[in-house]
């Protein structure tokens, strides 16, 4: 067991060190925090965390670090979160609440993220695999460019165009292939949706009008990629400038890349994270060895709309991070992505 005393000589240790970069030692300790004792007294208790692995000496007569068992029990014991500023809160509301559509308001939420923490951002998208076909609509906007609209019961609007051969299409012939292809996607899930039109991908040549198949098809394809974009896991990343800080990588920097190039490594972590009761999970250090990220922390928080199931967004950089900081800032960005996706409903 750390005494209390250890403990807060931990946060003192992981505070000092993610502001200056430099290890830590115990007369700095006394000359920057309030502890009331001598720092012989500090180095006993370092000297005990050093026994518990919780901080490490790089080199010989230097200060302490944390190591990555450090960090876990720093984070575990944050008693307090210190909130954002109203300025800062009042910005994210705005920022966000400006957002045209779904593509816009994630690449708005990375952006910021990216911004408040000085980390790399990354976010999944809603999944809408079990979200309802709300309303498809076909519109001829020129002779030979067809626009798809399709409304999700979540309230997300794809649109996508149609590029015919060369050809003069009538408004009745739109709206004919129109019923056809509504009626085998509106009111269903997107999953069944998408089956709907391979279905009918499959048999244009038996329900198609002679010389027309060609046509059809160039119109099924533009809605069966609209499908399947909402059927696809994807998800937006903002600031990996934020990984060329020197001294944060070391040498793993070409594995983080790879992971956030892949991105289905991200997703398999994202999957993963245990939410704690202040709604964030924390996965630091060597807890990502699987991932090939063990020199990386994230710290990650959920979201969710309506017909969508549960998605993740949250950052990652350095063992050597803004916890507590970052920690508000994901909670907060969450919070109001949950509330701006709400409000589409």
């Amino acid at each position: 067991m750390v005494s209390e005393r250890s403990l807060a000589v931990l946060h003192a240790i992981v505070s000092d060190y993610v502001s200056s970069n430099e290890p830590v030692g115990s007369k700095a300790i006394v000359d920057r925090h309030s502890f009331g004792v001598s720092a012989a007294t500090i180095r006993n208790d370092m000297a005990l965390l050093e026994e518990d692995e919780l901080i490490a000496q790089p080199h010989t007569s230097s200060g302490r670090v944390p190591t990555d068992k450090g960090y876990r029990l720093y984070v575990d014991t944050l008693a307090k979160i210190r909130p954002l500023t109203v300025a800062q809160r009042t910005a994210i509301e705005r920022f966000l609440g400006e957002a045209a559509d779904l593509d816009d308001a994630m690449s708005r939420t990375v952006r910021l993220l990216s911004q408040l923490t000085n980390q790399v951002a990354v976010a999944q998208y809603p999944s809408l695999r079990r979200t309802v076909v709300r309303h498809l609509d076909l519109v001829a906007v020129a002779e030979d460019r067809i626009l798809s609209v399709l409304i999700l019961g979540s309230g997300v609007v794809e649109q996508q165009m149609a590029r015919l051969p060369a050809s003069r299409v009538t408004e009745a012939w739109v709206q004919g292939l129109r019923e056809r292809i509504a009626g085998v996607t509106v009111g269903r899930d997107v999953d069944a949706a998408a089956a709907g039109v391979i279905g009918l991908q499959a048999s244009v040549e038996d329900w198609a009008q002679p010389g027309e198949s060609e046509l059809v098809t160039a119109v099924l394809d533009a809605v069966s990629t609209q499908m399947q974009a909402n059927r696809s896991d994807r998800i937006a990343i903002a600031g990996a400038a934020n990984l060329s800080r020197p001294g944060d990588f070391d040498g793993s920097l070409p594995l983080v890349l790879e992971a956030i190039e892949e991105q289905v490594t991200l997703l398999r972590l994202f999957d993963e994270l245990v939410q704690d009761e202040r709604d964030v999970s924390a996965s630091i250090g060597r807890e990502n060895e699987p991932y090939g990220l063990s020199e990386a922390s994230i710290i990650a928080s959920s979201y969710e709309a309506e017909g969508t199931s549960v998605s993740r967004l949250g950052v990652l950089g350095p063992l050597r991070m803004d916890y507590a900081g970052n920690i508000a800032s994901v909670r907060a960005v969450a919070r109001y992505l949950n509330r701006l996706l709400g409000e589409d409903q």
